[in-house]
């Protein structure tokens, strides 16, 4: 039985390493694996931007996907947070019945949502201001 708070947690926690899709799609699931060329991308341009500093053009290139996967998995943790029990339980749980209880939603997914809500417009917006920063800034 897959359950929708942990899905959702993994969603928002672990996302940009795939976490979710390998719990609920298994560990053959090759979007999963994708997740982790952003993510590495993003890390190393954190390290670049630590050790060349802030006009470091490669750092610039590699934190934006970044920004973009970890808003992207809380997305998906506000939609799995979001999902009616009989949702979840049809696209998720096959061979139970429709009111399965790890289709529930309790506290601990809505706070899964919450959270995915603010770390997820952080990110994205950290992102988008990086991304507009660094492309007007070679204009001029």
């Amino acid at each position: 039985m897959k359950n929708k708070t942990v899905a959702a947690w993994l969603a928002f926690v672990g996302g940009p390493l795939g976490l979710h899709r390998f719990y609920l799609r298994g560990g053959r699931d090759w979007l999963g694996w994708l997740l982790w060329i952003p993510s590495v991308m993003g890390v190393y341009g954190v390290l670049r931007m630590r050790e060349f500093g802030v006009d470091d053009r490669w750092s610039w290139v590699l934190l934006p996907p970044l920004g973009f996967t970890i808003a992207a998995c809380a997305l998906t943790a506000i939609v799995y947070g979001l999902m009616t029990p009989q949702k979840w339980n049809s696209k998720f749980n096959h061979s139970a019945i429709a009111q399965t209880r790890a289709g529930d939603t309790n506290w601990f997914t809505i706070a899964a949502v919450v959270f995915s809500l603010l770390i997820g417009t952080a990110a994205l917006m950290s992102a988008l201001a990086l991304s507009f920063q660094h492309f007007f800034e070679l204009q001029a």
